[in-house]
């Protein structure tokens, strides 16, 4: 099984950061999203659609852009890594879910 959350930051929320318990794609549903991972040594800026494969254990800084941003976390469990196509089509239809085209 899969979960995935859905995240809304506004404009001027502080720099959030948290450890990834499990393997997990970041995808940004709307806005734009300023992401680092430490030990990474560039950071990111995503914007709608794009997303980013965050290991198991690491941790990540993200902050929304000046209009704010909503986006996805997907995990699964351990044992049962899905193949890439399916982890994509899972995450085509978010936008799609969430009235956002």
């Amino acid at each position: 099984m899969r979960e995935v959350r859905i995240y809304e930051l506004e404009q001027g929320e502080p720099v959030t950061a948290w450890r990834v318990a499990r393997p997990s794609t970041f995808k940004v549903v709307s806005g734009e999203i300023w992401l680092t991972v430490e030990g990474d040594s560039e950071d990111h800026w995503l914007r709608a659609g794009e997303s980013i494969d965050l290991p198991r254990g690491s941790v990540a800084w993200i902050s929304a852009s000046q209009n704010g941003a909503r986006f996805a976390l997907a995990s699964g469990s351990e044992r049962a890594a899905l193949k890439p196509t399916l982890r994509v089509s899972v995450l085509s239809w978010l936008p799609r879910w969430l009235g956002v085209a």
